[in-house]
C-alpha cells in the first residue's frame, strides 16, 4: 500500500513538473517582434562580451586589455562596481516593502530581488574576465583566506549575498513568505557589509588620495539606493511594455515612492561629491592635481556632461517635473541617471589611479599624468555583462509571470486595533 502511494506521488509530481514546463514553454512564445528584437540584441551583446573575454583569457590580458602596472584598474573594475552597486540599490528597495513591511513598495519587491541578482551576477561575470586566474582566485578564497584583506572580505561578503538573495527570490516563488522575508533581512545584512568593505577597497588605500577617506564606504551606500531607485523605475517601465500591461494603481503608486527615495539619494550624492571636492583642492599635492584632472583637465567633459548634468542634474529635474505621473520623465530620468552613474564610477576608478604614485615625491618618471583608454575587448566584456542582465531580464518578465505579487502582500499591514473580525457563518 505504501508502495502504491509512493509512486501515485512521484506520478503526480511528475505531471506538476511537465505542466510546469508546458507552462514555461507557452510564455515564451508568441510574444511578438519588439520582444524577438531585444532578446536577439541582448544574447548577442552577451555572446560578444562573452568570446572577448575567453580570447583575452587564452591569448593574455597584458596584449588584449590596455590596463598597465602604473594603471592596474580600468573600465573591467568601474563596471563591476557599477553592477555591483546597482545590485545593492535594488536590495535595499526591495527590502523596504519585502523585509520592512512598507506595502507601498511590495509592487516592486519580486522584480527588484530577480534584478538584483541579475546585476550581481553580471558584475561577477566582468570580475571573471578581469582576473588573469579567476578559477584560483575562487579555489584560494576559500582556501587560503586572508582576513586581513578587504579584497577578501568583499568577495566573500557578496557570495553570501548572492546567496541569500537567491533563497529570498525562491522562497518567494514558493510563496514562503516567511522565509523569504528572514533570507532577505540576512541578504539586506551581507549586502550593505559587502557594499561598504567595497568602499573601504577605494578608501583605505593611503597611497591614493583621490580615494582616501572614511566618507568612501558611507558614499557607497548612498549611491548604491540613487542607482537601484534608477534601475527599478526604468525596468517597471520596461516590464509593463513587454507585458503589455498598463503602470496604474498600486504599482504606478510604488514607481511614485521609488521617485521620491531617488530624490533624497540624489540630493545626499550632490552633497557628498560637492565637499569631497572642495576638501581634495585643499588637500595635498597629488589629491589637488587628481581633482583639477577631473573638475577642469582630461576628464572635465566626463564630471560635468556626463557625471554631474546626466548623472545628477538632469535626473532631479525631471523626477521633480513629473510629479510621479509622468512616465516618460522619468525613464528618461533614470535613463540619463544610470548613463551618468557608470561615468561616475568611471572617473572614480581611472582618476584615481592617473597621478604617479611618488608624485608628491618629486620623483620624475612620470612628469606628467598617466592616461588610460579601455581597448575593444574591454569594452565587449563590458557590453557582454550589458546584454546578460538584458537576456536574463527579458526571460524571467515571461518566466516568472511578470513578478505580479499576489495578496500576500496585504499580510504585512496590521489590523486595526479596534476592527472587528468579521465571523464566517
Amino acid at each position: 500500500m505504501a508502495e502504491n502511494n509512493t509512486k501515485v506521488t512521484q506520478a503526480g509530481s511528475d505531471i506538476r513538473m511537465f505542466w510546469a514546463w508546458q507552462s514555461i514553454v507557452a510564455r515564451l512564445t508568441g510574444l511578438g517582434k519588439t520582444f524577438y528584437i531585444w532578446f536577439g540584441i541582448s544574447a548577442a551583446l552577451l555572446a560578444a562580451g562573452l568570446a572577448a573575454g575567453m580570447h583575452a583569457f587564452f591569448v593574455g590580458y597584458g596584449h588584449i586589455y590596455n590596463v598597465t602596472r602604473e594603471v592596474p584598474w580600468g573600465i573591467l573594475i568601474s563596471t563591476y562596481v557599477s553592477f555591483v552597486v546597482t545590485s545593492t540599490g535594488l536590495c535595499l528597495v526591495s527590502s523596504i516593502g519585502h523585509v520592512f513591511g512598507s506595502r507601498e513598495f511590495m509592487p516592486i519587491a519580486k522584480r527588484s530581488v530577480y534584478l538584483s541578482i541579475l546585476t550581481i551576477m553580471a558584475g561577477f561575470l566582468v570580475m571573471f574576465f578581469e582576473t588573469e586566474n579567476p578559477v584560483n582566485m575562487v579555489v584560494y578564497n576559500v582556501l587560503s583566506p586572508n582576513f586581513t584583506s578587504n579584497i577578501w572580505w568583499m568577495g566573500t561578503l557578496y557570495g553570501a549575498y548572492l546567496f541569500f538573495m537567491g533563497i529570498e527570490f525562491v522562497c518567494l516563488q514558493l510563496e514562503r513568505h516567511k522565509l523569504a522575508t528572514y533570507a532577505g533581512f540576512l541578504g539586506v545584512i551581507s549586502g550593505i557589509a559587502a557594499h561598504s568593505n567595497l568602499g573601504a577597497v577605494f578608501g583605505m588605500l593611503t597611497a591614493r588620495p583621490f580615494w582616501y577617506g572614511p566618507y568612501m564606504p558611507i558614499y557607497f551606500i548612498a549611491s548604491a539606493m540613487m542607482s537601484g531607485c534608477a534601475a527599478i523605475i526604468l525596468f517597471t517601465w520596461m516590464a509593463s511594455k513587454i507585458n503589455r500591461e498598463p503602470l496604474e494603481g498600486t504599482m504606478l503608486r510604488a514607481v511614485d515612492v521609488t521617485r521620491q527615495v531617488g530624490i533624497l539619494m540624489i540630493c545626499v550624492i550632490m552633497f557628498f561629491s560637492a565637499w569631497k571636492i572642495i576638501a581634495g583642492l585643499v588637500g595635498g599635492e597629488a589629491e589637488r592635481e587628481a581633482f583639477l584632472a577631473l573638475i577642469t583637465g582630461p576628464y572635465a567633459f566626463n564630471f560635468w556632461a556626463f557625471e554631474v548634468l546626466a548623472g545628477m542634474v538632469a535626473p532631479l529635474v525631471l523626477y521633480v517635473m513629473s510629479r510621479g505621473t509622468n512616465l516618460n520623465m522619468l525613464v528618461w530620468g533614470s535613463i540619463s541617471m544610470i548613463f551618468g552613474i557608470f561615468f561616475m564610477r568611471y572617473d572614480l576608478v581611472v582618476v584615481g589611479q592617473i597621478v604617479p604614485a611618488q608624485f608628491e615625491m618629486g620623483v620624475n618618471e612620470y612628469p606628467g599624468l598617466l592616461s588610460y583608454t579601455p581597448s575593444a575587448h574591454e569594452i565587449l566584456v563590458v557590453l557582454g555583462g550589458i546584454g546578460m542582465v538584458g537576456t536574463l531580464f527579458l526571460l524571467g518578465e515571461k518566466i516568472f509571470a511578470a513578478h505580479r505579487v499576489e495578496e500576500h502582500a496585504h499580510e504585512h499591514e496590521s489590523r486595526p486595533a479596534l476592527e472587528p473580525v468579521q465571523q464566517s457563518e
